[in-house]
């Protein structure tokens, strides 16, 4: 008897667990945008782990991580102007709305040096 209230109850437990643990990637790597500069003369910005070509209108969290004391991270569009500082280390977390055109990051002393990119924004 009592066998038969436990399995029921442990299966409903997993199940749970497991549907917990799903939701929690999915939506952790479905919207989630990672800015990074540096170490070295290199910058991007990346979703799911591959460049950003282009993306949909709307708010994103945005995690730059700035990795040098002598680069900064730059966002350039549409209504949007948002930096680290150059002397600046470390992680930042930005909510950031994004409007339909051209997207520019670059490192701001180091840009004519190549040290920037670009996605598009679409509607």
């Amino acid at each position: 008897m009592l066998r038969r209230l436990l399995l029921p109850l442990a299966v409903g437990i997993s199940l749970a667990v497991a549907a917990a643990g799903y939701a929690g990637t999915s939506t952790s790597t479905s919207t989630g945008l990672v800015g990074e500069v540096g170490p070295g003369y290199t910058i991007e910005v990346m979703r799911n782990g591959k460049d950003l070509k282009t993306i949909k209108a709307g708010t994103y969290k945005v995690k730059v991580e700035d990795k040098s004391s002598s680069h900064n991270f730059h966002l350039i569009g549409k209504g949007l102007n948002k930096s680290t500082t150059v002397a600046f280390m470390g992680d930042k977390t930005w909510t950031i709305t994004f409007k339909p055109g051209k997207v520019t990051y670059q490192c701001d002393p180091h840009a004519l040096r190549g040290m920037k990119g670009s996605f598009r924004v679409t509607s």
